[in-house]
């Protein structure tokens, strides 16, 4: 994982006092309209570098939740929710200046990004959803359940990309050697007494509701709003967290909405490969 495009970390104090993190990759153009990334539930700012290389014309800015990153900790797990990562959100916006911009959201980003179309529709100027939709498939939540926060003990980086390997080979098949030691090094850190995650653990505790049996909420009044802008909707080939017939029917809600499978790849993708990010690239610089 190295970017030839250097971004400058930024922190801030979110409006408890929690230490909060976000990269800002800068750029000349200050007319470009902004992209904004919003990363997965238990993934980081870093998940976006070769996003922010590929649309090196325009500013680009990427959070680390709090719990997640270089963010700090929270010592209650119930303030990992929607609600106030959603303020955090925007006092990272407040920070950089940003009242308008691209949003970027993989997977919880991409709630995010919907719920922030609708609280400020000024906002959002157009959106890029990675593998999420309006409706969150139960079979893809519970398969999450089951790893988030759980890590076997691991001495060496290379354990980790061999364990990422074995257990989403069948979901990502379309990804190389390569890709998975560059998602192993931004989904885990190397430290003296082992492999650790780059996420506070307690965030499994946020999916104790999903349970075989439960029902969940539908973002399908948020994305109403969100389709006002142009969308480009990406989606596994594999993914188990959106399903076909909902991509299907958020083309059918959202006339300015573009969709792209990404192959051989499952929930969610990882922004790693060419196509995909040439494919991200011409839909920004389309956009008013």
């Amino acid at each position: 994982m190295s970017s030839t495009r250097p971004a400058e970390s930024r922190f801030i104090a979110a409006a408890d006092g929690l230490r909060l993190h976000y990269l800002d990759y800068p750029a000349p153009d200050a007319m470009r309209l902004p992209l904004v990334c919003l990363p997965g539930l238990a993934r980081t700012a870093d998940d976006f570098w070769r996003v922010a290389e590929t649309t090196a014309d325009r500013r680009v800015l990427a959070l680390d939740y709090r719990g997640r990153g270089r963010s700090a900790w929270d010592t209650d797990w119930r303030h990992y929710d929607l609600d106030v990562e959603q303020a955090d959100i925007f006092a990272v916006l407040a920070d950089a200046g940003v009242t308008e911009a691209a949003f970027l959201g993989t997977s919880r980003g991409g709630l995010h990004t919907m719920r922030i179309a609708k609280a400020r529709p000024a906002l959002v100027r157009a959106a890029i959803l990675n593998d999420i939709g309006p409706k969150v498939e139960k079979e893809g939540l519970l398969r999450i359940k089951r790893y988030v926060g759980k890590l076997p003990p691991l001495s060496r980086l290379s354990e980790a990309v061999a364990l990422m390997r074995m257990t989403a080979a069948p979901q990502f098949a379309g990804v190389s050697a390569e890709e998975w030691e560059t998602y192993a090094r931004q989904t885990f850190v190397e430290t003296e007494s082992g492999v650790e995650l780059r996420y506070d653990p307690a965030l499994n505790h946020t999916l104790d509701v999903v349970t075989p049996d439960a029902q969940f909420e539908e973002f399908w009044e948020p994305f109403a709003v969100l389709a006002r802008v142009p969308i480009l909707a990406l989606r596994g080939e594999t993914s188990d967290i959106l399903s076909v017939e909902v991509f299907d029917e958020m083309a059918r809600r959202a006339p300015l909405l573009e969709r792209h499978t990404v192959p051989g790849q499952g929930h969610a993708p990882l922004l790693l490969d060419q196509p995909t990010l040439d494919r991200i690239k011409v839909f920004l610089n389309a956009c008013p």
